[in-house]
């Protein structure tokens, strides 16, 4: 079975290079420069896990992480808050997601993580 990410981030850069490594370790990849509409989003590409960028447009991966981990359909999809903030463990607990990776990330351990729960 195919695995599906989805990436939300604001950073074309981020979007562009995190897609064609995960697209070359087999996965299907989903992105999105902004959070809105986000249930819906989750719910039509149906992904295996989720990287959320801290500074997301409209509602900011905060919240937009609080709505997926408060939806019954999109609760229990692996997220993975990531961030250039010094303080994104924390900010990934109040999100209430599931991992959390500080930017700049390195690129193995994102792929074995993203590999790992998914």
């Amino acid at each position: 079975m195919e695995k599906t990410v989805f990436i939300f981030d604001d950073d074309a850069d981020i979007l562009t290079l995190c897609s064609i490594l995960l697209q070359q370790k087999g996965f299907t990849v989903h992105t999105a420069s902004n959070c809105a509409n986000i249930i819906d989003k989750i719910n039509e590409a149906k992904p295996h896990a989720i990287l959320m960028d801290n500074r997301i447009p409209d509602k900011g991966g905060i919240e937009a992480t609080q709505l997926l981990k408060n939806n019954l359909s999109t609760k229990n999809i692996p997220v993975i808050f990531f961030s250039a903030n010094t303080n994104v463990e924390q900010l990934s607990q109040q999100a209430g997601a599931d991992y959390f990776l500080q930017k700049p990330f390195d690129i193995d351990e994102m792929e074995e993580l993203i590999l790992r729960i998914t």
